[in-house]
């Protein structure tokens, strides 16, 4: 099961990269668990500078725009494959 953060302080852009990888990672068939970081010293933990950003086990694979869910299910998938 991938852990998949989606960080952001909760804007339309943070709403709709949420809704996109939920709607991407489901409709691929992966197993996940998604949570949200929304304080802004988490996220500047993360070496990011530009929001929405996404996580993938602990791994940005994104920051500052909305990934098709095309690339949001290659992302996660290269990200599964790695840490096998």
């Amino acid at each position: 099961m991938l852990n998949i953060k989606v960080l952001g302080s909760g804007c339309p852009n943070c709403k709709r990269l949420e809704s996109e990888t939920r709607a991407a990672l489901d409709a691929a068939g992966i197993a996940y668990d998604l949570s949200k970081v929304t304080e802004y010293n988490d996220i500047v933990a993360y070496g990011v500078m530009s929001t929405p950003a996404l996580v993938i086990n602990e791994k940005v694979v994104s920051s500052g725009r909305i990934p098709a869910r095309s690339r949001i299910v290659e992302l996660a998938r290269e990200v599964e494959a790695a840490a096998q």
